[in-house]
């Protein structure tokens, strides 16, 4: 391959990385044509991308990026999966994916996070950390949680005080 051929296709994979900061390294060697579709397609399902790339052209097209580290010491052709709303809802994708055993020589290489590389071990791990909402959602607990508390602490005493004066209207009613 030439290397104004070279050049275009990094720049066309650097558009495609444009925006990328969190990635997945995937091998998908020995999947047939069908198999790769279907991964494709439950990806899509998921807002996740499959990219099968060589990889010296994509450290080209990555270097000076946050993705640069996932093609340092790779050798060979690479699949990188990209997308989702957060890198953790991501990894949680791929390694229900990969647990699920529907794609049997489909493994799971490696990661970048924060320009940070992990290892496959270490993405297993991500996958069992809470994702962006579950995040939003424990933090609105946590700020409401004061809130109920005190409403509960103002209300009471009232109930109390409702309640046994219902009691005497009853008893009251009861007499009568």
């Amino acid at each position: 391959m030439s290397k104004y051929v070279k050049n275009l296709i990094a720049d066309e994979l650097k558009q495609r990385f444009e925006g990328v900061e969190d990635a997945i390294l995937v091998n998908v060697v020995g999947m047939d044509a069908n198999a790769t579709t279907r991964l494709r397609k439950t990806l899509r399902e998921k807002d996740a991308h499959l990219l099968v790339v060589k990889r010296s052209l994509a450290k080209r097209a990555t270097e000076g990026g946050r993705l640069q580290p996932l093609f340092e010491k790779k050798q060979g052709p690479v699949a990188v999966v990209w997308g989702c709303e957060d890198f953790v809802s991501l990894a949680k994708v791929v390694v229900e994916i990969v647990k699920s055993g529907e794609f049997p020589k489909l493994e799971l290489k490696g990661g970048v996070m924060d320009g940070d590389l992990l290892t496959a071990e270490q993405v297993f791990e991500v996958s069992k950390w809470p994702n962006r909402e579950e995040q939003i959602a424990l933090l609105v607990g946590q700020i409401l949680g004061p809130g109920a508390n005190l409403v509960a602490q103002i209300l009471g005493p009232g109930r109390t005080v409702a309640g046994q004066i219902k009691k005497l209207v009853e008893d009251k009613e009861g007499d009568a």
